[in-house]
């Protein structure tokens, strides 16, 4: 996806944009028999609307028979990334990722919100302000001030699907897929300055399908994605101004 952007100084994030309490990144796979209880956890998640929640698909489970529709090497490149970063030998499906720092089983509904909860009132949670609004030609993105240095990510998701699995662990189901990621592309750098990042507004123009999260997010040793400081979401649809 080619995207057109540009950052200046900028005012403080929009003042009536609810904070989000953290950023859950759930790993599952289609052809994954223990990840349709995590796929629901993050519907819950998605509904009650208190974090960023993103799905990514993996591709290692397609060797059994069904390739994940919504997988890609890009999604399974970054759960490896993570594992990495936080010092595990290998991944796992169902896998939720919070604010970068930290992993529970995706399956785990009640043990990801009270992750969160720690992680936020141990300074661990999302300490810098992210606002963003939706133009008729533009999308406004302003990143608060705070310590350090850090990427803007843009990570593109689909609201909602529905697959058919007709082979593998799950085949026979019909299951709902929420906030698939299918694109995460960096935009720009936060030196710890108050400042503004402009998309096309065209980047959303998926119908009423599709939405995007802005993450603030470290980087170690130059590739491996770290601690979320701050995150939004934006929904195709919201209203223009």
């Amino acid at each position: 996806m080619a995207l057109g952007f540009g950052v200046t100084a900028s005012l403080p994030a929009f003042a009536d944009d609810v904070s989000p309490t953290g950023v859950v990144e759930l790993f599952t796979s289609q052809g994954c028999s223990s990840c349709p209880p995590a796929d629901a956890a993050l519907k819950r998640l998605v509904e009650e609307g208190k974090v960023v929640a993103l799905s990514y698909h993996v591709d290692y489970w397609n060797y059994l028979g069904w390739q994940d529709t919504l997988g890609s090497k890009e999604n399974t490149a970054r759960q490896y990334a993570y594992a990495k970063a936080l010092g595990r030998n290998g991944v796992y499906t169902p896998q939720a990722v919070i604010n970068g720092r930290d992993h529970v089983n995706g399956s785990d509904l009640a043990g990801i919100k009270t992750r969160v909860e720690t992680m936020a009132a141990g300074g661990e949670g999302l300490t810098v302000k992210i606002g963003a609004r939706i133009g008729r030609e533009e999308i406004d993105i302003d990143v608060g001030a705070g310590e350090g240095k850090a990427d803007v990510v843009v990570v593109y998701f689909n609201r909602r699907q529905t697959v058919d699995i007709e082979k593998g662990e799950n085949s026979g189901k019909r299951v709902d897929y929420w906030h698939a990621v299918r694109d995460v592309q960096t935009i720009g750098m936060w030196n710890g300055k108050a400042s503004k990042f402009v998309l096309p507004a065209s980047v959303l123009k998926q119908g009423e399908s599709g939405g995007c999260a802005i993450l603030l997010q470290t980087v170690e040793d130059g590739q491996k994605p770290r601690a979320i400081l701050g995150a939004t979401t934006i929904l195709a649809g919201d209203t223009a101004n």
